[in-house]
């Protein structure tokens, strides 16, 4: 019995490896666009980064320090509320439940922006796209974000110096390729900004709900 087990155990991996389109590189390529698209709308929109914290924790550090509260808490916000959305996705552990939760978020934003308190906004955004982050972090076997460069920037190198992985040049160039997707949907974001204002909020919930359509398909295999 511990050898069938054994024998088995293989083949149920490589079935969840078949049908688990939420590793792929289509849905991460996604996800990617749309953190840099909602980076861009938030920023131009709000003055805060929805997807990124960094460039939170930054101005933060700097309005802190130079007595600026009132700008340092409009920074604070979303980093509290992507915070707060990553413990639900990390608790939950419900990938397709937390995407649904993004896409709620992402539309009662595009329904109260402008119309509430922006403040109310920034946190609906920053909760929702922690929802989502935190819940899709695998490409493949490599693991990524879909929310920043930089990570996946130090992951490419990694795979680029390991000779000793035979996949290390394909981990890179998926590494490489996310990064571009970021870059794509932050240009695309400031354009669409422009032109759209707040509807420009359609398109990353128009993405999302893709992706939960193709992750979906996993309960259906052929």
């Amino acid at each position: 019995m511990a050898m069938q087990a054994a024998l088995t155990e293989p083949s149920a991996k490589a079935g969840v490896e078949v049908y688990a389109p939420e590793r792929s590189l289509l849905v991460a390529s996604i996800l990617s666009m749309s953190g840099g698209f909602l980076d861009a709308f938030t920023w131009l929109s709000l003055g805060v980064f929805a997807s990124s914290q960094t460039g939170n924790v930054v101005f933060l550090g700097v309005y802190v320090l130079s007595g600026q509260w009132q700008r340092a808490l409009h920074h604070l916000l979303p980093l509290a509320a992507f915070v707060l959305g990553a413990v639900v996705a990390v608790r939950t552990r419900a990938v397709l439940g937390c995407l649904v939760g993004e896409i709620v978020c992402l539309t009662a934003a595009l329904l109260l922006l402008h119309r509430a308190p922006d403040q109310i906004a920034i946190l609906g955004i920053s909760f929702g796209v922690a929802l989502q982050s935190a819940s899709f972090r695998q490409v493949g076997r490599w693991k990524y974000l879909s929310v920043t460069v930089t990570g996946n920037m130090l992951r490419a190198i990694d795979q680029f110096v390991d000779a000793s992985d035979p996949e290390a040049a394909s981990g890179a160039g998926t590494m490489l390729m996310l990064c571009l997707m970021f870059l794509l949907g932050a240009a695309a974001g400031g354009c669409v900004t422009k032109w759209l204002g707040t509807w420009s909020l359609a398109l990353p919930i128009a993405s999302s709900m893709s992706v939960l359509w193709l992750c979906r398909r996993r309960n259906h295999p052929r």
